[in-house]
C-alpha cells in the first residue's frame, strides 16, 4: 500500500527589515537630539521673546515719559487762569462749572497729545527693531543652513568628475549632519564603482585587442600566400574586413568607457588645430566619394585631453563624409569662440533627417531609421563617443536638421 508522502511544511516568513539603520547607534533619549527643527524652534522663539521684551520695554519707558509719572501737573492755575503748554484759557476769572469744564478739556488735550507722541515714538522703535530682527534672522539662517552650502559646493565639484571630494561635515548630529555622511558614504560608493570601471576597461583593452590583433595578422599571413587559391583569398579577405569591424568596435566601446570618466589631465588644446588634424585624416575618403571640405576655422583653446577632443572632430567629419550626397556633396567645418565659449560646427549634406530622429541618433549602435544593423559606414558608436567626451569636457553637442538634407553638429566647450 503507497503511503502519501508527507506535505514540506512551509519555508518561515523573513523577518521584517528594520526600518533603522542598524549601523548608527540609537541614543538614549532620542527626543533631546538636537535637530535642526528643535534648534530654529528654539532660535526663532527665542528671538521673538527677546524682541517681545526689548518691545514692551521701550513702551513702558515711553508711555511712563509722556504720562509724566512723578511730577507735576501738566497745568497751573493762577487767579483762575489754566495756564498750560498745551491748553490756554484767557479768562480772568471762571464760574466754577466754567473752570472745570476747562480743566477737563484741558485734561484730555494733554492726554490726546501724550498718545500720540507715544505712538509715533512706538512706532519708530518698532522699525528700528524690526530692522535688527531681520538682520540678526539674515546672519542667524546662514549660520544654520551653512552646511547646506557646503554640501552643494561638494555636489558641483563631483559633478564636474571629482568624486575625490568629500564633505566631512562636523557639528551636532542633526539632519543635515546625516545627510552629509549619506551623500559621502554614495561618494565613496561610486568612487569604488568607476575605479573598478577603469581597471575593466584596462583588463579589456588588453584581453581584447590582442587576438584581434593575432587574427589580423595571421589572415594577412595567408593573403600575402601567392600560391593560394582564390576561393581561399575572397574568404580571408572576408574573414579580415570582419575582424577589421571587431576591432573598431572594441575600440569605440573602449574609448567611449574612457571617455564617461573623469579627464584627469587638462592641457590647452586649439580646437582649429584638432579639426585641421581631422580634416587630414578623412581628406582622402572625402576625395573619393567627391565631397568637398571648406569652412574657416579660427582659434578656439579649450583646456582638456588632445586625443579625445580630436576625436570629437575626426568622428563629426567622418560621419558627415560617409552620410553625404553621391553628387556635389560638401561638409564645412568651423571653430570660433563665442560668449566665452569655444564653438566647433561641423555642417554637411545629405539625406534628410527628420527632427524627432535626431535625438536617437547619439545613442550607442542607432543609426537613422535603423537599429542595431551592420553597415559599412561604421559601428554606430560614433555620436555616442562625441557626446560622452564633450559631457566629459563640461561641453555640449547640439544637432539640427538642415535645409535641403543633411545635419549641423554644434560642440560648445568652456574655455
Amino acid at each position: 500500500m503507497a503511503t502519501t508522502p508527507t506535505p514540506t511544511p512551509p519555508p518561515p516568513p523573513a523577518p521584517p527589515k528594520p526600518t533603522w539603520d542598524p549601523r548608527r547607534p540609537v541614543p538614549p533619549f532620542p527626543w533631546l537630539r538636537p535637530t535642526i527643527r528643535i534648534r530654529l524652534t528654539l532660535l526663532y522663539g527665542g528671538m521673538f521673546l527677546i524682541a517681545g521684551i526689548l518691545l514692551l520695554s521701550i513702551i513702558y519707558l515711553l508711555a511712563a515719559n509722556a504720562l509724566n509719572v512723578g511730577s507735576d501737573l501738566p497745568f497751573e492755575i493762577i487767579s483762575g487762569q489754566v495756564r498750560s503748554d498745551i491748553c490756554r484759557l484767557r479768562s480772568a476769572q471762571l464760574p466754577a462749572d466754567e473752570l472745570n469744564a476747562a480743566l477737563n478739556a484741558c485734561v484730555n488735550k494733554q492726554r490726546q497729545h501724550a498718545l500720540d507722541n507715544l505712538l509715533s515714538r512706538s512706532l519708530l522703535a518698532l522699525l528700528g527693531l524690526a530692522v535688527i530682527a531681520f538682520a540678526f534672522g539674515y546672519a542667524m539662517a546662514g549660520r544654520v543652513l551653512s552646511p547646506l552650502g557646503r554640501i552643494t559646493r561638494t555636489a558641483r565639484a563631483v559633478a564636474g568628475s571629482d568624486l575625490s571630494r568629500r564633505i566631512e561635515l562636523d557639528g551636532p548630529d542633526d539632519e543635515l549632519k546625516e545627510l552629509a555622511d549619506t551623500f559621502d558614504d554614495m561618494l565613496e560608493r561610486l568612487q569604488r564603482a568607476f575605479t573598478a570601471q577603469q581597471r575593466f576597461v584596462g583588463n579589456a583593452s588588453h584581453e581584447l585587442r590582442t587576438p584581434l590583433a593575432i587574427n589580423r595578422t595571421l589572415l594577412e599571413v595567408h593573403l600575402s600566400d601567392p600560391g593560394a587559391p582564390v576561393e581561399l583569398q575572397q574568404l580571408g579577405k572576408t574573414l579580415l574586413a570582419t575582424n577589421e569591424r571587431s576591432e573598431q568596435l572594441v575600440e569605440g566601446l573602449l574609448l567611449l568607457a574612457r571617455s564617461d570618466n573623469q579627464i584627469v589631465e587638462r592641457k590647452p588644446v586649439d580646437l582649429a588645430e584638432v579639426a585641421s588634424q581631422a580634416i587630414d585624416q578623412v581628406h582622402a575618403e572625402a576625395q573619393a566619394k567627391g565631397v568637398e571640405i571648406r569652412g574657416v576655422r579660427k582659434p578656439a583653446v579649450v583646456r582638456g585631453n588632445g586625443v579625445l577632443l580630436e576625436r570629437i572632430a575626426l568622428n563629426l567629419l567622418q560621419n558627415a563624409v560617409r552620410y553625404n550626397v553621391a553628387e556635389q556633396g560638401w561638409v564645412e567645418v568651423t571653430t570660433d569662440v563665442e560668449h566665452g565659449q569655444a564653438v566647433l560646427v561641423v555642417s554637411n549634406t545629405g539625406p534628410v533627417v527628420p527632427a524627432y530622429e535626431v535625438d536617437n541618433l547619439f545613442e550607442p549602435f542607432r543609426r537613422l531609421r535603423t537599429e542595431r544593423t551592420g553597415s559599412d559606414k561604421g559601428v554606430g558608436l560614433g555620436l555616442s563617443i562625441v557626446r560622452s567626451v564633450a559631457r566629459a569636457h563640461g561641453g555640449h553637442i547640439y544637432a539640427q536638421p538642415r535645409e535641403g538634407g543633411g545635419l549641423v553638429m554644434r560642440v560648445t566647450l568652456p574655455i
